[in-house]
């Protein structure tokens, strides 16, 4: 058991794919959902402080706590298998008593009494939902329609995708609190109410076509600029040295660049004036695109492949083939690098290569954030 118990940690340290077939991954899937339900409990317990008040307003508690019930059912339901069977009994364990303990907690039906609207708040059940949400849907697509067949969930290097994943959404909450500071005080000298009521008098359609438009011309300058500018892009390079591309690898990001980013582009539409139903719509677009153009996918897009960024567009932004650096930074809309002349000019469907040229980006969460601050390696 000593033995197993060091194999867990090393797993989650190392950066190795998951070996089948001896209750590893079936593991993993166990203790994380074991954690996300003490994470979900706790929510229940505090929604104050735990929860995302424009969220809240909402939910189905019932919907909630039948989610909470089946994922505690499915983890425990492995773990004890696992355990039966002597499959990786440290993880197994752990999963099992993560799910005893979001029991003691009060499990599904831990009661939810009335509480202050107005407090600081840490988005807890938006990294759940989104956690779950996005494993179950983009995961299911790379399985249906995959570009690498034989490339697993748990592939190289995805605890360091992983960790990024956590710790972007987890405190997303609080990024947009200071995003939120931010835009107020430096945009309000740039609103024109008359510029404002004109886009608001705009059909919907339209007005959505046109915020996707302002959003992707701040990312596209903005983009451009943290691959021309060496000393941003040793910010940016770190979303660039995944070495494999699937739905996670979106999230490995430098935190900096993250808060920059959406200050630019949110500073933006703040100024524009969009209804806040199209805004709505708009983060729901920018959300499913952001991870569905990194996924493990091949789909054919014909002519729209022209028009909008899709999974084969992205890809060769993240390729280190020579004939791709420095091309196809649009977000949404991959006209725009047609139009300014940063399209990838190639016959091939994919890239053969992904990562930073030269591959000198540290592994790991913490000496990738540290990275731009330590290291002085520039791009080839």
């Amino acid at each position: 058991m000593k033995e197993e118990v060091q194999d867990v940690v090393g797993m989650f340290g190392r950066s190795g794919e998951l070996q089948t077939g001896i209750g590893k991954v079936s593991g993993v899937i166990a203790f994380s959902l074991g954690i996300l339900c003490v994470l979900g409990v706790l929510a229940f317990l505090y929604p104050q402080y735990l929860t995302t008040p424009e969220l809240r307003k909402n939910y189905n508690p019932d919907l909630l706590r039948h989610l909470l019930f089946a994922c505690m059912l499915i983890a425990g339901g492995i773990s004890l298998t696992n355990l039966m069977l002597r499959r990786f009994r440290a993880l197994n364990f752990a999963a099992l008593v993560l799910i005893i303990a979001a029991q003691a907690l009060g499990g599904a039906a831990v009661p939810v009494g009335n509480f202050p609207d107005h407090t600081p708040y840490v988005g807890l059940d938006w990294f759940i939902l989104d956690l779950l949400g996005s494993t179950l849907v983009f995961v299911l697509i790379e399985k249906m329609f995959p570009l690498y067949k034989g490339q697993p969930v748990f592939r190289f290097d995805w605890q360091t995708d992983f960790t990024h994943f956590v710790v972007n959404h987890f405190i997303v909450g609080l990024i947009l609190l200071v995003v939120n500071f931010l835009i107020h005080r430096l945009f309000s000298w740039a609103v024109f109410p008359p510029l404002q009521k004109a886009i608001q008098g705009l059909p919907f359609f339209l007005e959505l076509a046109l915020i996707i438009l302002a959003a992707d011309m701040v990312q596209y300058w903005t983009h451009r600029a943290y691959h021309e500018v060496p000393f941003l892009w040793r910010f940016h390079s770190v979303h660039h040295s995944t070495k494999v591309m699937d739905w996670m690898a979106g999230s490995r990001q430098h935190i900096l660049e993250l808060v920059v980013t959406r200050v630019g582009v949110l500073g933006a539409l703040y100024v524009l004036g969009f209804h806040k139903e199209v805004m709505d719509i708009y983060i729901i677009i920018v959300g499913f695109q952001a991870v569905f153009n990194h996924a493990n996918v091949s789909l054919p897009w014909g002519p729209l492949k022209y028009i909008i960024v899709t999974p084969d567009f992205h890809h060769w932004h993240h390729s280190s083939d020579r004939v791709a650096l420095d091309r196809n930074y649009a977000a949404h809309y991959a006209f725009l690098d047609y139009l300014f002349g940063t399209a990838v000019k190639t016959d091939e469907r994919f890239p053969k290569e992904y990562g930073v040229l030269g591959d000198y980006m540290p592994a790991g969460f913490v000496k990738q954030q540290m990275f731009p601050f330590v290291f002085r390696e520039k791009k080839d």
